[in-house]
């Protein structure tokens, strides 16, 4: 929120939740403390921080120091930042401004002056700064989203410890995604929010993300685990993710970033603002496309993807001074993919052979979706006292034709073993080498097409106060939340004629016709609570829900009810200036889908975590130990998983698990002088899954499971580095990513063929030129030394990683 002269200024209407915002800050401005005489504090956390050894913010003239530890850059230059050199010598920041869309992570914080009080960002977790936050928490910035020009979110998210992907597409369309060991598929077990609203398509009753919003748009990334979890949800277990969009500039601003490389690679990624003393606006655009690395059988054709994603922000000051003040924020969105995507793979012998080899059966698969979104947010700041509250609609329709199966095998059991006698007629078959000779090699082919509605009411209130020598930073949140999904998924059979697929004169057969709908009540409540070098960070979360399903197909109908109550907490010691420890324990939770049996139980654990933090201006070195006890740990069936028609969205309870593990981060910015600076940084993660139960589960992740098994998907070892140079002229970063082999079924002991991943060491490299001060040039490669490995084999066959590709863009900006 923007400075102003403090006059009191009536507002010319009010609504009805403006009167109530207004009559909660009256009464908090009652009970704030009295002014500060000198021996006082006006704010409490940092004053505690100062107080206890707690790095201070930088100094606002050191740009480079500054992107290290601040979470959000100055959004008046926000747009321009892909062209701002990381000189140390830059040029003194202007004030910050505050979105009035902020997420819960940011937080505006006063500092007094003889003539004025400027404000600037502190990363926070529940009222406290990143540095004594007691819970983990890693925020990718402006600098570091730049540094790599990275389009996939999963590969972007990596670079955080606890953070684990399954490989698909190699473009990170429908990134698979896991904090902490959790079922990466489709990340429906993360919660997932843009601008701190969840942006899945259903998060409650379809939590499969199917839609993630482009990387290359947002202003920084924020991940939470531990206590701090709780803040968000439904999902607990892990953590959260939370994408921050770029807010309005203080100023007019417009900039361009246009790229393109290998395959056919483009991006057109265009900005344009402006402010004056009460309103303001943004307009982004993003497109997206690719041509694919992929080599279609005989047939050829494009196997990539064309994205598109606009966005447009207005905001005015209904009250922009005085003891109150208020915000009105509209944002709105438009997304749209059109992509030649598909679930089948290859066998191993042809992936070691030609690794981006794709089988003529897929010819015909195509995913085409269109997406909406509006978010209208109010925003009130009295004294201590900041409440936001947001009503917010978001509307998916997508459609994806592809191969699912033969009518007489499963392609995953053909593609495992296609010289068996039975299987290479079907192996035949997807090659295009056969043609089909009966009804059992027919290939069904057909489009799942879903619609969904995610909308609600939050609210979320911010208020600092002192009692005595404990200072306060309580955080209150409301929410009410709808969602739905419409399954209607057919299929049509299909012969393999000459290489060429042929539909056959069958009928349209259904193979599902439900509706899911899910109403939810989500409360939490925090309080960071501060003495001497102590921090103390007690919270609870209360879910309250109410589902139904509906099939059509069987006429089956039923109805679900759950309230669950998630109590944390969290401490913080400082040990010195620089070092603190750090401990919490917290219950983690997810939902089950709605159709369940009534025996189905929701996923429930308790979280612990403890370890020891470092900090100093740029630099930061953290260790965190995790230890997640489930009493019962819960899978769903999906396509992507690799279940068939009768196993949809069916959910096993595997009962009691352990996930436990280390998470080591560090980063240092090194100034020689001269205006040269040397970024390093480094993350690792060593975890170990335990399953204590035997089991059965349809979903092949899973199948016959014994006490001791380990998880699918979570690799054992996981390492992230970077090194660069940068200077007031340009820049150049290396960097390297290791994943360990992981198990692609439950499992102990050695795994059988086929059934481990590869592991995978690749290098990327950046370089950026600034040839004029509003212009750049830069060169992306992307896994330089052209690493090919088997990431998956879900749902059917082997999947590559991306190749080598190399990209060429200028920015170009006023």
């Amino acid at each position: 929120m923007a400075l102003f002269e403090q006059k009191w200024m009536r507002a010319r209407s009010w609504t009805v939740p403006a009167l109530l915002l207004a009559w909660a800050s009256q009464a908090a401005a009652q009970s704030e403390p009295p002014q500060d005489d000198g021996a006082g504090v006006p704010e409490p956390s940092l004053a505690q921080d100062a107080a206890n050894g707690v790095p201070e913010s930088p100094p606002a003239q050191d740009t480079a120091a500054a992107s290290d530890t601040a979470q959000t850059p100055d959004v008046a230059a926000a747009p321009e930042a892909p062209l701002a050199a990381p000189d140390v010598a830059a040029a003194p920041e202007p004030p910050l401004a505050a979105p009035a869309d902020a997420p819960t992570s940011e937080r505006l914080v006063l500092e007094p002056s003889p003539e004025r009080v400027e404000k600037k960002f502190e990363s926070v977790v529940v009222g406290t700064s990143e540095a004594r936050t007691s819970g983990s928490i890693h925020v990718l910035k402006p600098a570091q989203l730049e540094r790599f020009e990275r389009d996939d979110p999963a590969a972007i998210l990596q670079t955080v410890p606890g953070v684990y992907s399954r490989g698909e597409d190699g473009f990170g369309l429908r990134p698979n995604v896991g904090l902490r060991g959790v079922n990466p598929d489709r990340a429906k077990k993360v919660t997932l929010l843009e601008d701190g609203i969840l942006f899945g398509p259903a998060p409650y009753s379809a939590p499969a993300a199917y839609y993630f919003p482009l990387a290359t748009r947002m202003q920084s990334i924020r991940v939470l685990k531990g206590p701090s979890a709780i803040q968000q949800g439904p999902q607990t277990v892990g953590g959260s993710v939370e994408f921050i969009t770029r807010d309005i500039p203080a100023s007019e601003t417009a900039w361009l970033d246009v790229a393109g490389g290998e395959y056919l690679y483009g991006k057109a990624h265009g900005v344009f603002g402006a402010s004056t003393e009460r309103a303001g606006f943004l307009l982004e655009g993003v497109h997206l496309r690719s041509d694919g690395f992929k080599a279609l059988d005989t047939v050829g054709g494009d196997t990539g993807f064309t994205r598109n994603e606009w966005m447009a922000k207005g905001r005015y000051q209904l009250v922009p001074e005085g003891p109150v003040r208020q915000t009105l924020q509209l944002k709105l969105g438009y997304s749209d993919e059109d992509s030649n995507e598909t679930y089948l793979g290859l066998s191993d012998a042809d992936f070691a052979a030609a690794p981006l080899r794709r089988y003529v059966a897929s010819a015909l698969d195509h995913m085409k979706w269109h997406r909406t979104q509006v978010v209208l947010s109010h925003e009130l700041e009295a004294g201590g006292l900041a409440v936001t509250t947001s009503v917010y609609r978001q509307d998916l329709s997508r459609a994806w034709r592809k191969v699912n199966r033969f009518r007489g095998a499963s392609i995953a059991s053909v593609l495992a073993d296609p010289t068996s006698a039975r299987n290479a007629i079907y192996y035949g078959v997807l090659t295009g080498e056969l043609d089909t000779a009966s009804a059992q090699d027919a290939l069904l082919i057909g489009p799942n097409d879903r619609t969904y509605v995610s909308q609600g009411l939050q609210s979320i209130a911010r208020w600092t106060t002192n009692t005595g020598s404990l200072s306060h930073n309580l955080e209150l949140g409301a929410r009410f939340h709808y969602d739905r999904i419409r399954r209607l998924h057919t299929e049509d059979a299909f012969l393999m004629q000459g290489g060429q697929l042929v539909r056959t004169s069958e009928p349209t057969y259904t193979t599902a016709d439900n509706k899911d709908a899910t109403h939810a009540v989500a409360l939490h409540a925090t309080d960071a609570i501060g003495w001497g070098p102590l921090v103390l960070t007690p919270g609870v979360r209360l879910e309250i829900i109410r589902s139904e399903s509906s099939n059509r197909l069987t006429g089956a109908e039923s109805h679900g009810a759950l309230e669950v109550l998630m109590p944390g907490m969290g401490v913080y010691g400082a040990l010195t200036r620089e070092l603190g420890l750090f401990a919490g324990a917290y219950r983690g939770f997810s939902p089950p889908a709605p159709g369940q049996p009534d025996a189905v139980l929701p996923e429930k654990s308790i979280n612990y975590e403890a370890g020891a933090r470092w900090t100093r201006r740029g630099e930061r070195l953290e260790a965190v130990g995790f230890f997640n006890d489930y009493s019962n740990l819960t899978d769903i069936c999906t396509f992507s998983s690799g279940c068939l028609n009768d196993d949809l969205d069916r959910q096993t309870d595997a009962g009691k698990a352990y996930i436990y593990g280390l998470e080591v981060f560090g980063e240092k910015t090194f100034r020689p002088g001269g205006g040269v600076t040397f970024p390093v940084s480094l993350s690792y993660t060593f975890t170990r899954t335990r399953l204590r139960e035997d089991f059965q589960s349809a979903d092949p992740q899973f199948g016959n499971v014994r006490a001791g098994d380990e998880l699918p998907y979570v690799p054992r070892h996981q390492l992230y580095a970077t090194a660069g140079v940068e200077t007031a002229w340009g820049g150049l970063a290396l960097s390297a990513f290791y994943v360990d082999a992981m198990r692609e079924r439950a499992g102990q002991g050695e795994a059988p063929p086929g059934e481990l991943t590869d592991a995978l060491l690749t290098f990327d490299v950046n370089a950026s030129w600034h040839f004029s001060r509003w212009a750049q040039l830069y060169l992306s490669a992307r896994n330089i030394l052209d690493e090919q490995a088997i990431v998956s084999r879900r749902p059917y066959g082997a999947r590559p990683n991306a190749p080598r590709t190399v990209i060429v863009g200028v920015k170009l900006g006023i």
